[in-house]
């Protein structure tokens, strides 16, 4: 490891590293703009000067210099004081100054940088260029007059997104940044160009002119458009949420953010349920709280009650139900609202056993039934790091536009039970094997010929475990812990005929089959689930309770609280403990507080965070081969659940980046 000095102080450096990286060892803050720690390196902006001694006379840009042994490196030397503030004179000769007008105010790494390291003046008077404004879609407002020309939105798209949608015209004082024919940028990471940004060059157009970061509150959450568990801080303001940001986790999300995820937000206030409604003559009419319970109450349910759980329900929501139903002595728990009915008997087997971070380390990975650009847009990213490694990728599916060189095999379930021998020969020869299933493989009976597979080949080695289910839904992996299963699926509630059924946010459900059941909607959005209902209960959306979540790699998270419901709903807890004492049965807690320590007694890996154990897979059994065209179950990426459907934006993202319509600009 090499020794090197930075201002005076001997530090040793990884191999490898950076002079950059070095004086960031050491403590010291060094200027950027182009550099960023997951691009390459370009050397753009040249503000990472320091002066390196052995080496020429001259301040050098830290970031493309490697660190090597008995090297002097001065950060705070005239010199570099001197060369910094040049840079900076040359990087807003042409910038349009306007701070107060821009939505990057209060955040923008130029503004912090100009008063920390720039002159106070400058000494240009020439008249400054302007650059025509370029249209990147729904999610990007451009002002590209201010691009300094640092490509870190370029890098991302190509390395990171893997999608060459992004790049430079033109050489010199012409250059400007574009997306090809000035089209939308459509893939589906793409907004994540706008936290990159250091200047206010691509800000976010959902959230233009909203609100400076001064006047919102911060409160950390978790995503739960998918079942990755991305770590999220809700920026809102009185009662309103105004926007998500990433919050940087190696081991879920890195820094990055998924389009869906970042800009649904516009649907936590559209659409919303805010007084109990009831159905009657065919129509649904506003009540109070004590009229719907008395609906409830009037069947008499006893035993005959059932729960079905939405996607993106809380762990502690789950376990109030459950608590509810033990008590009138039923146990018809669902979560897998579409009719999936696999065997979860051992957690192990239905798990994302590599972890997000691991399935980076994978040589040679088997995708059965997933599209995982719709899914899970992160674990895509993480397969393209693979790739970059030398990783082989074969998929069992419908063609899908990949970033990555694939192998489709076709889309049949059934050649599970007799794959080419390529497939065979490169996951025995590999070193970190791994087979990923999605939910189009689980629809079509894949689990135990994967399990079989998993034997076969020996994915579970010391130190590996490469067996993956990759679920869709935030509650999924929770609720197969608190026992939201039934050996039958959600067929098996309907072949109950339960008299009351409770559906739990759930909107994804076929409502016809429980024609002879007193649907109660507990739920924040007049979706599916609240058309098909007969009692509607007005519930709290993920931003607007506490809550543990647990991810698709079985990682318990915990979610706070950002702001209240809407006029008379409820956090969906509390509706339930209200609804015990209508149906005159007691479920042990009257307090948020003892529900989560009750649901912790219950199963102790939910109260602590970071990855559950569920413990080794089961040994294969013989199963039923699977069978028939595998079908990808999300039919549009950005109207997943029912926040997304009640989302402008995401309404906009749909018509115009998946299906092609045209939106005419206000001069046409």
């Amino acid at each position: 490891m090499p020794k090197v000095t930075v201002d005076g102080a001997e530090i040793e450096v990884p191999a490898g590293a950076t002079v950059l990286q070095a004086c960031e060892l050491a403590g010291k803050e060094i200027p950027r703009f182009c550099y960023h720690e997951r691009l390459s390196i370009a050397g753009n902006c040249r503000m990472c000067l320091v002066e390196v001694k052995p080496g020429p006379p001259k301040p050098q840009a830290s970031c493309a210099l490697p660190a090597t042994d008995d090297q002097e490196i001065r950060t705070d030397s005239a010199m570099v004081k001197k060369a910094r503030e040049g840079v900076m004179e040359f990087l807003l000769i042409n910038h349009p100054l306007d701070c107060p007008i821009c939505d990057q105010g209060g955040e923008c790494d130029l503004q912090d940088q100009s008063v920390a390291y720039g002159r106070g003046a400058s000494r240009y008077d020439e008249n400054k260029r302007a650059v025509t404004e370029k249209y990147m879609g729904p999610l990007i407002k451009t002002a590209m007059t201010r691009c300094i020309h640092c490509t870190r939105c370029v890098r991302f798209s190509e390395e990171i997104a893997g999608v060459d949608e992004i790049g430079a015209l033109y050489r010199g004082e012409s250059m400007q940044i574009t997306t090809y024919l000035e089209s939308a940028a459509k893939h589906e990471l793409s907004a994540n160009v706008v936290d990159l940004c250091p200047v206010g060059a691509l800000t976010s157009r959902p959230y233009a002119f909203e609100a400076r970061p001064w006047e919102l509150k911060k409160t950390l959450g978790i995503d739960v458009s998918d079942a990755l568990g991305s770590n999220i801080r809700i920026d809102s303001r009185g009662r309103e949420v105004l926007r998500f940001l990433p919050r940087i986790n190696d081991d879920v999300n890195e820094e990055w953010l998924s389009d869906r995820a970042r800009h649904c937000a516009d649907g936590l206030t559209r659409r919303r349920l805010d007084r109990p409604w009831i159905r009657k003559g065919g129509k649904l009419v506003a009540a109070t709280w004590d009229e719907a319970f008395a609906v409830i109450a009037k069947t008499t349910p006893g035993p005959s009650i059932a729960a079905i759980a939405g996607d993106l329900l809380d762990c502690e929501t789950m376990f109030a139900a459950k608590a509810l139903l033990g008590a009138m002595g039923s146990t018809l728990l669902e979560g897998r609202q579409t009719g999936l009915s696999y065997d979860t008997s051992n957690l192990a087997a239905v798990n994302f056993n590599s972890t997000l971070a691991g399935i980076e380390e994978a040589d040679c990975i088997l995708i059965v039934g997933s599209q995982l650009r719709h899914e899970a847009p992160l674990v895509n990213v993480r397969i393209r790091k693979a790739v970059k490694r030398g990783a082989r990728v074969f998929v069992v599916g419908p063609h899908w536009e990949t970033t990555f060189p694939t192998e489709f095999l076709g889309d049949d379930a059934g050649m599970l039970g007799d794959l080419p021998n390529s497939v065979g020969e490169a996951m025995a020869q590999a070193e970190k094997p791994a087979v990923i299933l999605g939910a189009g493989g689980l629809a079509r009976g894949a689990l135990g010929p994967l399990l079989a597979l998993a034997s076969e080949w020996n994915l579970v080695r010391d130190g590996w475990n490469g067996f993956n289910v990759l679920h869709m839904a935030a509650s999924r992996m929770g609720g197969l812990m608190l026992g939201f299963a039934q050996k039958g699926g959600i067929a098996d509630i309907a072949a109950a005929e339960p008299k009351v059924l409770l559906a739990l946010g759930a909107d994804e459900v076929d409502f016809s089959a429980f024609a002879k059941s007193l649907k109660v909607f507990i739920g924040h959005h007049g979706d599916k689930g609240a058309h098909a209902a007969d009692v509607i209960l007005p519930g709290a959306a993920f931003t607007e309770k506490q809550g543990t979540y647990v991810n698709t790699e079985g990682r318990v998270q915990f979610s706070e609280k950002a702001v209240f419901a809407p006029g008379d709903a409820r956090e969906d807890w509390t509706i339930l403990r209200a609804l015990a004492d209508t149906l005159d049965v007691s479920v042990g807690f009257d307090t948020f507080e003892q529900l989560r320590g009750a649901m912790i007694a219950a199963v102790p890996a939910l109260g602590n965070e970071g990855l559950a154990s569920y413990g080794s897979l089961p040994k294969p059994r013989k199963a039923a081969k699977a069978k028939g065209q595998i079908g990808y179950p999300i039919v549009d990426p950005y109207l997943t659940n029912a926040v997304c459907r009640a989302s402008p934006t995401m309404q906009r993202c749909s018509a115009e980046l998946y299906h092609g319509e045209t939106f005419a600009e206000a001069a046409e």
